[in-house]
């Protein structure tokens, strides 16, 4: 099993910026991709960034395009998602995910793990 601990969020004035992490422990060697997620009130998951560790690929949602990046460690034990500019509208519970098949798809019903969530607020 592949386990994955999220940290970081909180409550952010509009404009600011926030980073979470996503730590993955046992068998790692299972996920090809991770992504990041988030559900707003009363909507559907959504996808918002992924990336293959083996072909480098990624896939970014427009709505998060140019103000959330996704990074990852040396060690492919760590991902971080970097949010900047935020807006209210970015406001939900942000997941992490991991996959084990190769597609860096941003459907989240194509992945195999997730974190536990962590809240992000975004209000003035």
């Amino acid at each position: 099993e592949v386990q994955l601990v999220q940290s970081g969020g909180g409550s952010v004035e509009p404009g600011g910026s926030l980073r979470l992490s996503c730590v993955a422990s046992g068998m790692t060697g299972r996920v090809v991709v991770m992504g990041w997620f988030r559900q707003a009130p009363g909507k559907e998951r959504e996808g918002l960034l992924s990336y293959n560790w083996y072909t480098k690929f990624s896939a970014s949602a427009d709505s998060v395009k140019g103000r959330f990046t996704m990074s990852h460690d040396n060690a492919k034990t760590t991902v971080y998602l970097q949010m900047n500019s935020l807006k209210p509208e970015d406001t939900g519970i942000y997941y992490c995910a991991g996959r084990m098949g190769a597609g860096a798809t941003l459907a989240p019903g194509s992945y195999d793990y997730w974190g536990q969530g962590t809240q992000v607020t975004v209000s003035s």
